[in-house]
C-alpha cells in the first residue's frame, strides 16, 4: 500500500511540472523591459503597475494611458513597443523549438504597437498573428507597426 501511495504522489507531482519551452498556466512568457508614464498590466481581476522586470503571462492585458508607453521582450526574443493610449492582450504564446511548437497571438484594440520578430517570426512566421477590431495581421517579415483608432460612427 505504501508503494502505491508513493507512486501516486510521484506521478501527481510530475504532472505539475511545466513542459520545457511552452507557456503553461502561471509561467512567464516575457518581461516588461521599459515603462514610462501610465502603464499597467491586468491579470485576471488584479491590475498592477507595469514596472521594468515584471513578468508577463498569457492572458495579460497591457494598457497605457495618454502619457504611457511599454517595451516588452518575449521569451523568443520578440519585442513589443506599445505606445500611448493602447490596449493589448497576449492571447497565446508557445515556444518550443525542440517540439516544433510555436504560437504568438496578440489582440490590440486601441493605440499603437510596433513588433520586431524573434525566433517564432523566423522559424514559423505563419504562427504569429496580431488581431485588431477590423483585421488580422500575419507576419511575413521581421517587423511592423500598427495603429488602431477609435471606430468611426456610422
Amino acid at each position: 500500500m505504501k508503494n502505491t501511495v508513493t507512486a501516486a504522489l510521484l506521478l501527481g507531482a510530475l504532472s505539475l511540472l511545466p513542459v520545457t519551452g511552452t507557456a503553461v498556466a502561471g509561467e512567464s512568457i516575457g518581461v516588461v523591459r521599459t515603462a514610462s508614464g501610465d502603464a499597467t498590466v491586468t491579470r485576471g481581476e488584479k491590475t498592477v503597475p507595469a514596472d521594468p522586470g515584471l513578468k508577463i503571462m498569457v492572458g495579460d492585458t497591457l494598457v497605457t494611458g495618454r502619457d504611457g508607453s511599454l517595451g516588452v521582450i518575449l521569451r523568443d526574443d520578440s519585442t513589443l513597443s506599445i505606445g500611448p493610449g493602447s490596449r493589448l492582450v497576449l492571447r497565446s504564446f508557445l515556444f518550443s523549438p525542440s517540439e516544433d511548437t510555436f504560437a504568438l497571438v496578440a489582440r490590440i484594440t486601441r493605440g499603437t504597437m510596433a513588433y520586431l520578430s524573434g525566433m517564432i517570426g523566423k522559424l514559423a512566421p505563419e504562427k504569429a498573428r496580431f488581431e485588431t477590431p477590423t483585421a488580422t495581421i500575419g507576419i511575413r517579415g521581421t517587423r511592423f507597426a500598427v495603429k488602431v483608432g477609435e471606430p468611426s460612427p456610422r
